[in-house]
């Protein structure tokens, strides 16, 4: 799973906390979130906002594997180099790497090459005491990936945590953020003992997430579906290819979305019900959409596609 959204999200909710964990000293709290897209060929940081009253930016890369292409260090020094081109200020930078690893990547923290030198700030999550992330509603999430003896006591204390804040939008935010960073160190099955995923349902970041997929699942069926027709249209004429194309990437794209649903809520699928969920038109779909938010078992997608699929 990308976590660059939820990573965001967090930052960009609540940066005073950032600021305050990765910069104990700075005693700033007016910061403005600067446009992650840098100048030059477009290169997307994680995270980018400008400290006022140091007149600094902090910037944030989240990593959750040690591998990065290309290497971290040259991709720290072009995001220097491109902040520091655009806004001529000095620059505080972190990567935050989330899963436990003994790679040596993950200790680098200099670029080097003839006479360049470029170092940066790197901070091992599992190696942070879990202490200093339970002060913050939006920290909570990292919390349960940082340094503890007892990782299911710790994620039970940050469920707990999460349940009590008084304004339930950012309970309901804090929470997706938790159940989907949650998932790097801990089973599925055991996050939902804990969560509920009816608040997490009800957030911004995931409402954000499932719009994303279903658009990317639309784009990636309507291009498959443009080719379709392309090539109908050789045959049978251009205009009656192009449109049997897109309808059928249309549904392609809903199918996609939601077959992606339903793994992540009940893991592997049976190949004949992936098969009998692909010949559902669209209108069966988006009907198919709305109803696997009720359900709680695999067998009630069975029964409803025993009710609604084609004949």
């Amino acid at each position: 799973m990308n976590f660059d959204n939820v990573l965001k999200f967090m930052v960009e909710a609540a940066p005073q906390a950032f600021v305050d964990w990765l910069l104990p000293d700075s005693g700033d709290n007016s910061w403005e979130l600067l446009n992650t897209e840098l100048k030059l060929e477009p290169v997307r940081a994680d995270t980018v906002f400008f400290l006022q009253g140091q007149s600094r930016i902090l910037h944030l890369e989240f990593q959750t594997e040690a591998h990065s292409k290309p290497a971290m260090p040259l991709r720290m020094l072009d995001y220097w180099v491109r902040l520091h081109r655009q806004y001529g200020c000095g620059i505080d930078q972190v990567v935050i790497y989330l899963k436990p690893t003994q790679s040596p990547l993950v200790f680098e923290d200099c670029f080097e090459f003839e006479r360049t030198v470029h170092s940066y700030r790197v901070i091992r999550l599992w190696e942070v005491e879990a202490s200093l992330l339970l002060h913050q509603p939006f920290l909570l999430p990292l919390a349960v990936l940082a340094k503890t003896s007892e990782s299911e006591r710790l994620l039970a204390r940050v469920a707990r945590q999460v349940d009590i804040i008084e304004d339930r939008a950012e309970r309901s935010n804090v929470a997706a953020c938790l159940q989907l960073l949650a998932g790097i160190n801990f089973d599925e099955k055991l996050i939902n003992v804990y969560l509920k995923e009816e608040l997490m349902q009800e957030s911004v970041v995931y409402q954000r997430i499932v719009a994303e997929s279903r658009h990317k699942a639309l784009q990636e069926g309507q291009e498959l579906g443009l080719n379709k027709g392309l090539q109908l249209g050789l045959q049978q004429g251009l205009q009656q290819g192009l449109q049997q194309g897109l309808q059928q990437g249309e549904q392609r794209g809903e199918s996609t979305l939601i077959l992606r649903l339903l793994t992540r809520r009940f893991g592997m699928l049976p190949n004949g019900l992936v098969e009998q969920i692909r010949q559902l038109g669209t209108i069966q779909l988006e009907s198919l959409g709305e109803a696997l938010l009720d359900f709680t078992q695999l067998s009630q997608v069975e029964e409803w596609l025993a009710v609604n699929e084609n004949p």
